[in-house]
């Protein structure tokens, strides 16, 4: 299961960087490196109270919500990280797997490194920021169109949608562009929901 979630995770992570990748060759190579223009450098933080307090409050507005939506409305069997039901401690690795680079990474390459950024830098923040949010909740929604209910869909964009703004805002906001706070917020968000399922907490 490992090296069966390391190899999910790269080829995600491919996936999820081409087009960033040619967009960034055709137009922005002579100026930034790559990582730079997406935004994977350390963030530079201002004040770390704050920043911790918002940290922990951006999480909890994603676990909890989504928690409760999927507990009504989505079957479990439908997730993702079913595939950890039951496993407990020998899942813990693949888990992280899935949660950092599978998901958490590849997802905020391209939607928080690419699309936010690029829409930011042509609307200002807050139109590029809620652009990229309701194409990041869209997206979810329909991952479950066919399999959930019209407001169970509903909700699930509403969610996700917050929560790509959310995170879009910790970037540009708090962490002056770097997408390693949002990586590291929806990894952690990730990972607490594969662990509910890896101890049938849920």
């Amino acid at each position: 299961m490992i090296i069966e979630s390391f190899i999910n995770a790269v080829i995600q992570i491919i996936l999820f960087s081409i087009i960033p990748f040619c967009w960034w060759w055709v137009f922005a190579r002579k100026k930034y490196s790559f990582l730079a223009w997406l935004g994977l450098q350390k963030p530079i933080i201002e004040n770390k109270a704050y920043y911790s307090l918002y940290f922990l409050i951006v999480i909890a507005l994603l676990v909890i919500p989504i928690h409760i939506i999927v507990h009504y409305f989505v079957d479990q069997s439908l997730l993702a990280s079913e595939r950890f039901a039951g496993l407990g401690f020998a899942a813990v690795l693949p888990a992280l797997f899935y949660a950092v680079f599978q998901t958490g990474l590849s997802e905020e390459l391209f939607f928080r490194g690419f699309l936010a950024k690029r829409f930011i830098a042509r609307w200002e923040f807050k139109k590029g920021n809620l652009l990229q949010s309701i194409l990041f909740g869209t997206i979810h929604g329909l991952m479950f169109l066919s399999s959930v209910q019209l407001i169970g869909v509903v909700f699930i964009f509403i969610a996700t949608a917050l929560a790509g703004y959310l995170m879009g805002w910790m970037n540009e906001k708090v962490s002056k562009g770097s997408i390693i706070t949002s990586w590291a917020i929806h990894s952690i968000a990730n990972f607490l929901a594969a662990v509910l399922i890896m101890f049938n907490f849920v």
